[in-house]
């Protein structure tokens, strides 16, 4: 779960720069998208050959000065065995997360930042006064599926290392209880527990972020609050001018005022 907030701090920040006008912006946002295409079990093995011994990664090391008898075993030690699958995910679902940011920021109205300059507004203060109060439903959206993806990772996780040295996942567990074991009684019931997790960690989730978003507008709320409140007003001066009017006419054509207009053109 800290690895799906890692995620999407990371892509926020990369769609804060990438969404405004970067020299190469489109040929980094398509390289960092493109790993969400690729199948889950074929980049399951790409970083399964990327974290063996001597493979990759240590080979790497090495020419950047480091001794292979001091690095650790990426799948076998397990406090490192975990952030390495983590990684992996977090380079497989970034651009995903990163695009939707993007989107999300350019509908912005362009005329707010210029408002903000003028205002002397540096960029932190662009920030957080018009960027996440922006993208606030695209940031809940994209909290919910990386938290809810991280508790049902099984692709990485069982290709790359089979669960084993505490990298099980929930799925990977329930997928060893319900075919290994047999038990799929069992398994049918992890099931139901973990979408009661998920739905609990997006109640939680909702409940945070409308409390930290409890002062934020980005002018919209406002706005329609005005027009509903011109549009009422005009209502009603119009009701009055009615009223104002029919009082002025005649009630019965046949009354006194009537008969005075006989008279008078008599």
């Amino acid at each position: 779960m800290v690895g799906a907030l890692i995620q999407v701090a990371l892509a926020l920040y990369l769609a804060t720069v990438l969404a405004f006008k970067v020299k190469g912006g489109s040929f980094f946002k398509g390289a960092m998208f493109f790993p969400y295409l690729i199948n889950g079990i074929a980049i399951g093995f790409i970083f399964k050959f990327f974290y063996t011994r001597g493979y990759v990664l240590d080979s790497v090391l090495q020419w950047c000065g480091f001794s292979l008898d001091n690095l650790p075993y990426w799948l076998r030690d397990q406090k490192v065995n975990n952030w390495s699958l983590v990684a992996s995910s977090v380079w497989r679902y970034l651009g995903q997360t990163m695009i939707l940011f993007i989107g999300a920021i350019m509908s912005i109205d362009g005329s707010l930042y210029e408002a903000a300059e003028i205002d002397g507004a540096n960029k932190w203060q662009q920030f957080k006064h018009i960027i996440l109060p922006g993208i606030q439903t695209i940031l809940v959206l994209n909290i919910i599926l990386s938290i809810t993806g991280s508790l049902s990772a099984f692709e990485a996780p069982y290709v790359i290392t089979s669960g084993a040295n505490g990298t099980g996942t929930f799925f990977v567990q329930m997928d060893k209880i319900a075919h290994s074991d047999q038990k799929v009684g069992l398994a049918s019931a992890m099931a139901v527990v973990l979408l009661v997790i998920i739905m609990i960690c997006a109640l939680i989730q909702k409940v945070v972020m409308n409390y930290l978003f409890r002062d934020a507008d980005d002018g919209t709320a406002k706005a329609r609050k005005h027009a509903q409140k011109v549009e009422k007003a005009r209502k009603k001066a119009l009701r009055n001018q009615n009223k104002v009017a029919v009082g002025a006419a005649p009630l019965f054509r046949n009354g006194p005022s009537a008969k005075a207009e006989t008279a008078v053109e008599s």
